[in-house]
């Protein structure tokens, strides 16, 4: 069975028992507006109803994985009533991917930053290509990580060290993501070969055990993460009012360090 079906900003193609879904706003990194949220959470909604897939590729087309939100359509925008839906939307793709009851694959080229890297966190598996870059850099305007970004960095590094990789904000280098236990791998060749290479192993694996464990493992977490979405929400809102996230969004938009105050 093959299929192409796609949004805008989103393309998917299933080809037997793989759908890859790629992010597809390459001008923009594949930076995520409010639109490519949805479009986004139409296609891993309509990928869960193929029974016929068992393994979900998240991908970026062109030179990144995702640059994260964007900042210049969603962030600056005067409208706070907007921001509820924007929320919304990142809590329900969250919830549909890291809940989808297939085994996920996130293949990283380029950057993965901010809402980008809560996305591929959400995944089950995390291969990325050397050169590529992984950051929560959410601090840099002056916000808290979202996408569920403090459940995910938590269960992968522990409190302290999810704590001080939010508050730096830089980027890692693909090999020290990995050194931390940040992304489950970083390759130094055809990341394509790579990503065929675990997909078929998968495909020989007993894949309705393996998706069992998963969902045990969701059915136990689930309240958790619902509740991370929800502090994230009202604690991104309180960040929104800050002097000093409106002085990072200025400095972003002029391409200059901002200066924070602490207010």
């Amino acid at each position: 069975m093959t299929i192409d079906f796609g949004t805008e900003t989103v393309n998917l193609v299933i080809h037997g028992r793989v759908a890859t879904i790629e992010l597809n706003r390459p001008d923009s990194l594949n930076a995520l507006s409010v639109e490519m949220l949805k479009d986004l959470a139409a296609v891993l909604k309509k990928v869960t109803t193929v029974d016929e897939v068992d393994i979900v590729v998240l991908t970026g087309k062109g030179r990144a994985f995702c640059s994260g939100g964007d900042i210049k359509t969603m962030l600056s925008s005067t409208d706070k009533s907007a921001f509820p839906e924007v929320m919304d939307s990142i809590s329900t793709v969250v919830k549909e991917l890291y809940c989808m009851p297939k085994l996920t694959i996130s293949a990283i080229s380029g950057a993965a930053a901010g809402l980008g890297l809560s996305l591929a966190l959400a995944t089950d598996y995390v291969i990325a290509e050397k050169s590529s870059k992984i950051a929560m850099n959410f601090i840099g305007i002056a916000l808290i990580p979202d996408g569920a970004a403090h459940y995910f960095l938590e269960k992968r590094l522990g409190e302290d060290k999810a704590k001080h990789l939010i508050w730096e904000g830089r980027p890692l280098a693909a090999d020290e993501a990995y050194q931390l236990g940040l992304i489950h791998e970083a390759v130094e060749e055809e990341l394509n070969n790579v990503l065929d290479k675990k997909i078929n192993t998968w495909l020989r694996s007993p894949v309705k055990a393996m998706i069992e464990t998963k969902k045990i493992f969701i059915e136990k977490n689930l309240p958790e993460l619902n509740k991370i979405l929800e502090l994230e929400k009202a604690g991104q809102y309180k960040m929104t009012q800050t002097q000093d996230h409106q002085e990072g969004i200025q400095a972003f938009i002029e391409k200059r360090k901002p200066v924070f105050i602490g207010k």
